[in-house]
């Protein structure tokens, strides 16, 4: 049997005895080494770039620069640290971290005191972090007091200080943290305390910042305002301490009051109506939506005049409003430049708030405001009608529907000149049913005012969905802007954090009408507003605009919708009232006549404020509209004979004449075969040269209207014997 021999490697007594403890220690050895790496590089498991972009508020402002309002889920307003004052920067790094441009993002020495005191405490106690440490518990981790959060923070740390450079960690730590009140990073902690950019604060001011972090309930300067100034100094001598202050100036500037000035706050609403239509435009249109403005800071530039928003919200909120049944009667205001389109002006309610329903952009029924739209306006872009033509004003049936005259007058023929001064509803339906429905349909598509309805209830408004208070107002403005429209718009630009305009309004107009339509509209419309039934209130100035009212549908006599939608040389504007509610507990006792006065009330103040047009200008080329003629009903014609001069026989006929020279009167002898004698222009008096003294003589005077040609009411017989 072949035998083999073995080698035995002979272990030395000592490393026996040892082999067990050896065996820990290069194991512990292993482990921290392991440890180490993790802790170099597991930082980059960590830190992670999309949290490195700060949440920032997205300011509205005007055009002038002028802050509307913040939108944000933190009002934070990024600021670079280029532009913080050194002072500022110097106070936090004295009281947060001394060392801060020494170490490597994490101080050892603060480590081994903060582990000391928590076994010492026998507690998580935590001692002061590095500022690049704290900035890493801001973005990446959570409050928790735990060995594995500490860790997580350290590698956290150690990542950012290989990524970035002291400066651009400073700006980010001074950007995220937060000071009370609302209000996160320096700059809208400034305004919040100081009402001021960070780039004004003095040296005091920017050390009782810089105390804040720590406890910032506990130190604020308006709750507690000895607290504040203590911790306020306490930055101070850690200022002093570090070199940063000499004592002289440290004890000098302990001795300094606080230097707060609260922010002014209102507390008003009026900006929140048209910011609401800012945001839904934001998200329509360039497709930023509410929490990506809440979050993105952009600088969105829009066309509001806050001069007039406010005017607007005070009358809104304090206005008469049409009486109802219920107290709680609506109502919405837009205005609206005529030659841009910009809405300068929004109120989508009484005290409108943040999040409401915003009546502005709600669908109303628009009543008779919609007849110069739908019926009058593409009326005269035929060749059949003028605003001299006659309609037909009598109580008629087109099947089921029956259209009726709101005071139940009826004339026979009416111009449609008199149809839009009056009002007048059978004369429209039945103007819509000579032109068609589908060629008023044609306008009102191009107007923005699409329907699916088919019945002839559009030449009144009585539609199933109805039209939203910027629609009716984006459409008059045609009547202003040489018959050209476009869809409103509150933002005219949109930035981005960096600056740069990633968004701007682009005009685009659509020729509805022609020049002389949308001025002969003008006149017609102003004489509405002058003597018909949108005379209701006063405005010294151009006004043209036309009255609607809605009928409840369930509740006899009573009105559901008011409008006046209307427009100066300078803006375009309707006004809304009614109940957000439907039924027949909710229900106007009142006309349109309230949002024709409230209107007219906005209208004067603004004037007083920006100085309005007096006049509409004619357009080149374009000639003034006679106003209609309005015959006068003659009750005291009387005659008289005389005898002599070259007839022998004359006699005379007279009766009160109307102010308007303008109308002639007809005279007829009235017998069997009624004849017309002779006429004439605007006079009381008629003279005839021969008459028979051997028969009765029997005359009527009749107005005749030479513009429509159109005769009145017969005058009382005058008997000549």
């Amino acid at each position: 049997m072949l035998k083999i021999k073995q080698k035995i490697l002979l272990i030395p007594d000592w490393l026996k005895k040892y082999k067990w403890p050896l065996f820990v220690v290069l194991g512990l050895f292993l482990l921290t080494m392991i440890g180490f790496l993790v802790i170099l590089q597991g930082g980059r498991f960590i830190v992670k770039d999309t949290e490195l972009v700060l949440d920032a508020s997205t300011t509205i402002e005007t055009v002038d620069g002028e802050v509307i309002e913040r939108v944000y889920t933190q009002n934070r307003t990024l600021i670079d640290h280029e532009e913080i004052p050194d002072h500022v920067k110097d106070a936090f790094v004295a009281v947060e971290d001394s060392r801060f441009y020494e170490h490597s993002g994490v101080d050892f020495k603060s480590i081994l005191r903060a582990v000391y005191r928590d076994v010492i405490t026998m507690s998580k106690a935590e001692g002061a972090s590095t500022i690049t440490q704290q900035l890493a518990k801001n973005l990446f981790l959570t409050n928790e007091k735990s060995w594995m959060r500490k860790t997580k923070e350290v590698m956290a740390a150690i990542q950012l200080e290989r990524e970035y450079t002291k400066d651009e960690i400073l700006e980010l730590y001074l950007n995220t943290i937060y000071f009370g009140s609302g209000a996160y990073g320096v700059e809208a902690a400034s305004k919040e305390y100081f009402n001021t950019s960070v780039t004004e604060l003095s040296v005091t001011q920017g050390a009782l910042l810089a105390g804040l972090p720590k406890a910032p309930n506990s130190y604020s300067p308006f709750d507690n305002p000895e607290a504040s100034l203590d911790r306020r100094n306490v930055v101070l001598g850690r200022m002093e301490a570090t070199g940063v202050l000499d004592a002289e100036e440290m004890v000098s500037m302990q001795g300094a009051t606080l230097g707060t000035e609260a922010r002014e706050d209102s507390g008003e609403s009026w900006t929140n109506s048209y910011v609401d239509l800012v945001i839904r435009e934001a998200a329509e249109r360039y497709h930023i939506s509410r929490e990506e403005l809440k979050r993105g800071g952009y600088q969105v530039t829009v066309e509001m005049d806050p001069e007039i928003q406010e005017i607007a919200s005070n009358y809104m909120k304090e206005g008469e409003f049409a009486p109802g049944s219920q107290p709680e009667v609506e109502g919405a205001f837009t205005l609206m430049d005529k030659s841009t389109g910009a809405l300068v002006a929004a109120v989508g309610g009484r005290d409108y708030n943040h999040g409401e329903l915003n009546r502005v952009t709600s669908e109303k029924q628009p009543g008779s405001v919609i007849k110069p739209l739908s019926v009058y306006g593409p009326a005269l872009m035929t060749d059949t009608y003028i605003p001299f033509s006659l309609l037909v004003d009598e109580p008629r049936s087109y099947g089921d529907y029956k259209p009726r005259n709101y005071d139940g007058k009826y004339e026979g023929l009416t111009s449609l000149y008199q149809s839009i001064v009056d009002s007048k509803n059978a004369p429209a339906v039945w103007l819509l049913d000579q032109m068609g429905i589908s060629y008023s349909k044609e306008y009102l598509n191009k107007l923005g005012l699409e329907t699916e309805d088919e019945g002839l209830s559009i030449a009144l408004g009585g539609l199933s969905r109805g039209y939203t208070p910027l629609q009716i107002t984006e459409a008059y403005r045609s009547f202003v802007n040489s018959g050209s429209t476009a869809e409103g718009y509150t933002i005219q630009q949109i930035s981005n954090r960096q600056g740069e305009v990633i968004h701007e309004h682009e005009r685009s107009e659509t020729k509805v009408f022609n020049d002389e339509t949308a001025w002969e509209m003008t006149q017609m419309l102003e004489t509405t507003v002058q003597s018909g039934t949108a005379s209701s209130g006063a405005y010294s100035k151009a006004l043209a605009g036309k009255t609607g009212t809605q009928q409840h549908p369930s509740v006899e006599g009573e009105n559901k919708d008011v409008w006046f939608a209307g427009y100066t040389p300078d803006y375009v504007g309707s006004l809304w009232m009614g109940y957000d509610q439907a039924g027949e507990d909710f229900y106007l006792t009142g006309g349109s006549s309230y949002p024709t006065s409230l209107m007219k009330d906005i209208l004067t103040e603004v004037d007083r404020a920006k100085g309005m047009t007096a006049d509409f200008k004619k357009p080149d080329g374009l000639e003034e509209l006679p106003e209609p003629i309005k015959l006068p009903k003659i009750t005291d014609a009387e005659g008289s004979v005389s005898f002599g001069g070259l007839s022998l026989v004359s006699a005379s006929i007279s009766w009160t004449a109307s102010e308007d020279e303008r109308i002639v009167y007809r005279l007829y002898e009235e017998g069997q075969n009624k004849r017309l004698v002779g006429e004439v222009t605007g006079e009381g008096e008629y003279e005839l040269n021969f008459v028979s003294l051997f028969n009765n003589h029997s005359y009527v005077i009749v107005p005749y209207d030479p513009l429509t040609g159109l005769e009145g009411e017969a005058s009382n017989p005058v008997e000549l014997d």
